[in-house]
């Protein structure tokens, strides 16, 4: 087969779909055999560079090409007008992987996509007006044309049967994995005192000001305690709390290691990845009860109601009088999710469709 994918979220800074993005290549690539890749991506020319140097080392063809600025909005005009067919400048295809970032047609081919999760339709209040315009229409539009699409797990599987209507037969969940960096052994990051670590930002689902009014409970009974934020967000003045900004990947696991627990009060995510690599670095992991978090989460990390001050706070004592006792399960978990078997669960999914 050649699949063809829509690689452009590469093309900006990586976050959660596009590490996603390029682990599932990276596995595919593992298990393709005599199966070609190929990597589409029309964007901006400053980026061009950028999604090439992120796809280095993963063996595939590149179709990589500027287009003018805003290229955005020229991305958009193209899915929405139906033509040409990505054909004319991917070449022919056996499967079409289209990206959140733009859905033009095809002439032929399996027709498929990846929901990471429906955030934006069922609370759009949660994101901002350009969020909502690229992955809403995205999503509906996917569940009128797909022949099948992919899901980073079962909660987001049921979901996208739930909310679009997709038959439940034609959704393969691929779960995410994790880098072999995230491990127990290795340095862990010493920032001066004993510190909660989070990966978080001020955007609405990820609760960060009820999280802060835990931390606060906490403090006021262990003083020493840094709250320790990897993130984009501007600097909190708030007593205890240290923002780091964006942090490099390879420094990720030593604040993982080094952090007395990982605070993760989330109000809904897709999946949860950053969960399943604090486990894997042997971190107790207080996590949001909410049911969009139960797999990565599985029975190793403690479980607090996210939108509780209190509730966040008794889970981070009970992390920080003997957390480190869940570590050998926290581990073993992790070590369920790699991006081989992503890339197995891809290939499986094109191949049983196109049967």
């Amino acid at each position: 087969m050649r699949l063809v994918f829509d690689v452009t979220p590469l093309s900006h800074p990586r976050t959660g779909i596009g590490n996603y993005m390029l682990g599932m290549l990276g596995g595919l690539a593992e298990v393709a055999g005599e199966h070609e890749l190929v990597f589409f991506a029309p964007t901006g020319p400053r980026n061009v560079g950028r999604v090439r140097k992120a796809l280095e080392g993963i063996p595939g063809e590149r179709r990589i090409f500027p287009i003018p600025p805003p290229s955005n909005l020229w991305r958009q005009s193209w899915s929405r007008l139906g033509r040409p067919p990505v054909e004319r400048f991917a070449g022919a295809l056996d499967v079409f992987h289209f990206s959140d970032w733009m859905y033009p047609a095809q002439r032929g081919g399996l027709r498929t996509t990846t929901v990471h999760d429906l955030g934006p339709i069922h609370h759009p209040e949660w994101v901002g007006p350009k969020t909502r315009a690229l992955h809403v229409p995205k999503a509906k539009h996917a569940a009128q044309t797909c022949d099948l699409m992919f899901a980073n797990s079962r909660y987001t599987g049921d979901d996208v049967e739930r909310t679009l209507g997709f038959p439940r037969e034609r959704i393969v969940v691929a779960y995410p994995g994790i880098h072999e960096r995230f491990r127990p052994e290795g340095e862990a990051a010493d920032l001066g005192s004993p510190y909660l670590f989070t990966a978080a930002s001020f955007e609405p689902r990820k609760n960060l000001e009820t999280l802060l009014d835990g931390f606060a409970l906490v403090r006021a009974r262990r003083p020493e305690l840094q709250l320790v934020i990897a993130g984009p967000e501007p600097e909190i003045e708030a007593q205890g709390v240290r923002c780091l900004g964006y942090v490099d990947d390879a420094d990720l696991p030593g604040l993982y290691r080094g952090a007395e627990a990982f605070v993760y009060p989330t109000l809904f995510e897709g999946f949860g990845i950053p969960v399943v690599e604090a486990l894997a670095c042997g971190a107790p992991a207080v996590v949001s009860s909410h049911p969009s978090l139960d797999e990565a989460s599985g029975e190793a990390a403690i479980r607090v109601e996210p939108k509780s001050p209190e509730a966040i706070a008794a889970g981070i004592e009970q992390a920080l009088g003997g957390g480190r006792s869940r570590a050998p399960r926290g581990i073993e978990h992790a070590e369920e999710f790699t991006w081989r078997a992503c890339g197995e669960a891809m290939l499986r999914g094109y191949e049983s469709a196109r049967a």
